[in-house]
């Protein structure tokens, strides 16, 4: 039987905010990028609860209407205007918009303490709004922290009905939408804001003079310009397929179960969004090709997550790096986060505390309990290439929803990896001998088939000739695959993994 939907996250804020008025909660923060938006909820709440509305920003400073007196007016110095809230009459909702960078003087948090306190007897609540979370340490056990969630598919829902509804009176563009074909747009804007997604969808109209279902593309364009003005992700193009992945069926056929997961219909019906992927293997043989056609399968922004940029200089920027890089991957969720070799960016952990002050144990364990709660819609593709590394609480059961191993290809997968390669490079996999390349690349990875292709191809270059299969059985026969060199580590590897994971390949 499916399960009723739950409230939708902005129902959810609005319920909870207002539970913390009605508690005469006296300073709430709250943490959005869409100030026009929350205006419009906090108006409703003042209006609902009976109290003034009352705004301050550093231009205008404090502003607003009070029921029984007239208008108000206050200071623009951050301090003054805390003093002038306290000798407000009537009962208010006092916003304090971009407050965060005057946290850092004394004498402003004196006075938002005394406020605080002076507040709790009284009916006016004190709410600092800012996109940036920065709370002093002696105003942590007074102020409450709320998010304010971006738009959901019913918002950006709304707002494409607008914009088709002055696109038609208009007639300045044609619509070729239906009720069939708009999900993949809304689904390709969730994560942005209200502003975003409208300019998202002027930029579509604008490109060719119509709104289609193939506009997708111009509303991930968006997207890539929120992970590039994070600094901390890089927005990866998905042009790869699993039609480009050589074997591994075992883990195709999971992922093709999942596919239509991350919709509404799937929440209705009691699925929870998939969590994520571990994958473990012999390096070259398709950790990395897998995360980046996951992400093309799926239709979802593939983001990869570098561990080197959020380790930085300064004492305590690391851990802050880590929750902005997550919450930016929430931010344009649905999306796939691809992170690669992930035992280098947890190098070291057991012994951080003397290496490091610990600060990479403590990234660690933000990242695993992000891992384990977190209930954006994000995908983690994870992969390793060694098990030595990586900590135990990484892979019990619910920081990921299955650990996959990869293996050196078999004959049949080697044929179909050959099969691939030679189509990219743009030759014809028929004209040649398959099954006798395969036996001659036995122990090859993936990743050492195509060099030796692209060896193969240097060769026929150079011989002002056409490739050849002689070319890449000479390439083949000089190539020293890494199941030779390393022969022990990956013995190591696939024992370890025999009992431990699941494997990706059906043979």
């Amino acid at each position: 039987m499916a399960e009723k939907p739950s409230p939708s996250p902005l129902a959810g804020f609005v319920a909870e905010l207002d539970l913390h008025v009605r508690a005469r909660y006296p300073l709430l923060y709250l943490s959005t990028w869409e100030e026009q938006r929350l205006d419009e909820i906090l108006a409703r709440l003042a209006e609902s609860h009976g109290k003034d509305l009352v705004t301050w920003s550093i231009t205008r400073g404090l502003r607003g209407h009070a029921a029984h007196g007239g208008p108000i007016e206050g200071p623009k110095d951050p301090a003054q205007a805390l003093t002038a809230v306290a000798a407000l009459v009537n009962p208010s909702l006092v916003v304090f918009k971009d407050f965060h960078p005057y946290l850092g003087d004394p004498t402003v948090v004196r006075a938002l303490r005394e406020l605080s306190q002076q507040l709790k007897s009284g009916y006016t609540t004190l709410i600092l709004v800012s996109p940036v979370v920065n709370i002093p340490t002696e105003l942590e056990k007074d102020v409450v922290v709320l998010d304010v969630p971006l738009p959901s598919t019913h918002d950006l829902g709304v707002l494409l009905r607008d914009i088709v509804r002055v696109v038609r009176e208009g007639k300045r563009a044609t619509v070729e939408l239906t009720s069939d074909t708009v999900e993949p747009l809304l689904k390709a804007a969730l994560g942005l804001t209200l502003c975003e997604a409208e300019n998202a969808f002027a930029k579509a109209i604008a490109q060719d003079q119509k709104l289609a279902p193939d506009d997708v593309s111009v509303i991930l364009d968006e997207k890539r310009q929120v992970i590039r003005k994070s600094g901390l992700l890089e927005f990866c193009s998905g042009d790869e397929s699993l039609a480009t992945v050589g074997g591994l069926e075992n883990l195709k056929t999971w992922l093709r179960r999942r596919a239509n997961a991350f919709g509404d219909k799937a929440r209705a019906f009691g699925l929870p969004a998939p969590k994520g992927l571990l994958l473990l293997g012999v390096q070259g043989c398709g950790k990395s090709l897998t995360a980046k056609a996951i992400a093309a399968a799926w239709q979802l922004p593939l983001l990869r997550l570098d561990m080197g940029r959020i380790f930085s200089g300064l004492v305590g920027s690391s851990e802050e790096n880590m929750r902005r890089a997550t919450r930016v991957a929430e931010s344009v969720a649905p999306a796939v986060l691809w992170v690669d070799e992930l035992e280098k960016g947890l190098a070291g952990i057991g012994g951080s505390a003397d290496s490091d002050a610990g600060v990479s144990a403590r990234v660690f364990g933000s990242f695993l309990t992000w891992l384990q709660e977190k209930t954006a819609p994000v995908f983690v593709v994870a992969t390793a290439n060694k098990i030595d590394s990586l900590p135990p609480e990484l892979l019990r059961k619910g920081r990921f929803d299955e650990i996959f191993f990869i293996d050196l290809p078999s004959d049949s997968e080697r044929r179909q990896i050959f099969a691939i390669q030679l189509a990219r490079y743009k030759r014809e996999p028929q004209r040649f001998d398959l099954a006798t390349l395969s036996k001659l690349a036995a122990d090859f990875s993936g990743a050492e088939i195509e060099q030796a292709i692209v060896a193969a191809l240097f060769s026929a270059y150079a011989d002002g000739v056409d490739l050849a299969e002689s070319h890449l059985r000479e390439a083949l026969g000089e190539t020293l695959p890494l199941a030779v060199t390393m022969k022990e580590d990956i013995d190591r590897l696939r024992e370890w993994a025999r009992t431990r994971t699941r494997a990706a390949s059906g043979e």
